[in-house]
């Protein structure tokens, strides 16, 4: 996963490819879907998906990856929708989860200027001297 929210390339299909759910394709997902992504994700991470979660959020994952949107759909209809459909669910849960998380939270970088072990107990609103 990357910072644009990109999983890939990913060894899928007949090839390797990067699947991406940029803002417009979560809107389409959406729509396609008749959800929000967030119940989406629920809904195929659980077991109340249904087989259009799973084609809608690979195929637009492709396109928002980079894909001519008819090489999505040929890719889809010969990798997904003539399989069985829990072959790619968990792709399809990946996809739409790094759409709307994006990339892990970078590492905290320790404070500069102090000195290590030590740290103040006084509120930046403190003042010395006031009571």
């Amino acid at each position: 996963m990357s910072r644009d929210a990109s999983i890939g390339p990913l060894s899928w299909a007949d090839g390797k490819y990067t699947f991406r759910l940029g803002w417009g394709e979560l809107a389409l997902l959406q729509e396609a879907t008749d959800c929000g992504p967030l119940f989406l994700i629920e809904r195929l991470g659980g077991k109340h998906w249904r087989i259009g979660d799973i084609s809608a959020a690979i195929r637009l994952g492709l396109i928002g990856g980079g894909l001519e949107p008819a090489n999505a759909l040929k890719l889809v209809e010969a990798y997904v929708e003539s399989r069985p459909p829990m072959e790619n669910v968990m792709l399809a849960y990946a996809i739409v989860a790094a759409g709307v998380q994006g990339a892990p939270d970078e590492p905290l970088k320790k404070p500069r200027g102090r000195a290590r072990g030590k740290s103040s107990t006084a509120s930046p609103t403190e003042s010395g001297d006031s009571a």
